[in-house]
């Protein structure tokens, strides 16, 4: 690939924050007079030192050509990846072509190019060689029934809890604290049911939260009988929906579906956490397989993941699907290049199609909080206290999710928009919609949105 096209612009240079600080941080690092000795070179490698509180400047390198997307490092103490100094020599080369001349990299640059270059060929060497399965099948099967067992007897457990809550009334729910909901859900961690101990905990945050708290306790406590009842019976189900209550539940899955290469736009990417994890979602649409895929990786508190592939760009990849019935989840296989801006456009469709497409995708998966479309030719409006996006050709619309109105994103939405049609990419659920990123209706480039 050129050099030219490795040059971000600053939207999706600042779609690769850890987090709003480190935005705003990088920001103000994106100009000339923070930085000395800066330059790229033909591989895709920028490089510069910015003063900082240490004794002397900072070395910041990132590698925009690696196929798996930007690698960083600098001598700064911070723990976030990328720092704020790697995202302000991002920044200072999307803003101006002679901030950043072509150079010789110096020895430090080098040096760093070298080992990634090395470890790159070790880990490709690796996958042509893989390692040998495990060497006793029967011990690893053994491990899964006793695992399968454990789920078991935390589903039958957590059903009783259920049958006592309902007993007592959930009006009076919220009564018994925080802390029984925690200890369930630490009983199904115990049992080994990620899945299921994550749904108590959502319990334990409805209850008590309001006029309409017990309305929306009731319908949670559904979805979870559903899904405690389907791992029950799972033996009953169709293949695909038994693995979807699998994964649902919380056992491991690997990505066993054939490998899809194809040109991936990467429509959207953000993350969300609590104090022990960070999770990202990245989502691509394949321009010629017309598929979207999800891509998760996880980060230990305080670090973010490490998958990291900027807004507006398009990955030449191969992706594996994870078992499910309408999954969209995929593993990142092989890349052949590094991401690159494009100006291809996902093909958008209407509000109703749009609700249509989330109910066919709840009888794969009941417990599917939403689907991801692209709305064509929509203007976001005000709807009393929330916001609405209305198809300009149609009397349709879409209300936000709730979650969605507070956040900046919306106001860059009605920005973008002025009123006019946008092309915008978001997900789709029982909560209404949530816009992840806009195009303008003519020429111009995706804003994000998150």
């Amino acid at each position: 690939m050129t050099e030219q096209g490795v040059r971000w612009t600053v939207d999706q240079v600042l779609a690769l924050a850890p987090d709003s600080a480190s935005r705003t941080a990088g920001s103000r690092l994106g100009a000339a007079g923070s930085w000395s000795g800066a330059g790229r070179c033909g591989e895709g490698t920028v490089w510069g030192l910015c003063e900082g509180g240490g004794s002397g400047p900072y070395r910041t390198v990132v590698d925009v050509a690696d196929p798996s997307g930007p690698a960083y490092r600098c001598s700064c103490p911070s723990r976030k990846v990328p720092c704020k100094h790697a995202l302000g020599l991002l920044l200072l080369r999307a803003g101006a072509e002679e901030a950043v001349p072509r150079a010789r990299a110096p020895e430090w640059v080098r040096e760093w190019i070298s080992g990634r270059r090395a470890t790159e060929r070790r880990r490709t060497g690796d996958a042509a060689h893989p390692a040998p399965g495990p060497a006793d099948p029967e011990a690893a099967r053994r491990r899964a029934e006793r695992r399968a067992e454990r789920v078991t007897a935390g589903a039958l457990e957590r059903e009783q809890r259920l049958a006592d809550l309902l007993r007592g009334g959930l009006a009076a729910a919220g009564e018994s604290g925080y802390g029984l909901w925690e200890e369930t859900a630490a009983r199904m961690v115990d049992a080994q049911a990620q899945g299921l101990a994550g749904r108590v905990r959502e319990l334990g945050a409805l209850a008590g939260t309001g006029p309409g708290g017990p309305v929306r306790l009731l319908e949670e406590c559904a979805l979870l009988h559903l899904l405690g009842q389907g791992w029950l019976r799972r033996e009953r189900l169709p293949e695909g929906l038994a693995a979807t209550v699998r994964s649902r539940v919380g056992l491991p899955a690997s990505a066993d579906g054939p490998p899809v290469r194809d040109h991936w736009l990467v429509l959207a990417q953000y993350d969300t956490g609590d104090s022990r994890l960070t999770t990202r979602r990245v989502w691509l649409y394949g321009t010629d397989s017309g598929r979207t895929a999800l891509l998760l990786s996880y980060g230990a508190a305080g670090r973010a993941p490490d998958v990291a592939l900027p807004v507006g760009t398009a990955l030449d990849a191969e992706l594996s699907a994870y078992p499910g019935a309408g999954q969209p989840r995929a593993a990142l296989g092989e890349q052949f290049a590094p991401p690159a801006p494009t100006a291809v456009r996902p093909p958008g469709t209407t509000t109703a199609r749009a609700l249509v497409r989330y109910g066919e995708a709840l009888r794969d998966d009941p417990w599917l909080e939403s689907v991801p479309v692209t709305l064509e030719r929509v203007v976001p409006v005000p709807d009393g206290d929330g916001w609405q996006v209305a198809d300009a050709d149609q009397d349709t619309a879409l209300p936000l999710a709730p979650a969605a109105r507070p956040r900046p994103g919306l106001w860059r939405l009605v920005a973008v928009s002025g009123g006019a049609p946008v092309r915008v990419f978001g997900e789709c659920g029982h909560q209404g919609f949530t816009p992840l990123a806009v195009w303008p209706e003519g020429p111009g480039e995706v804003v994000p949105l998150c």
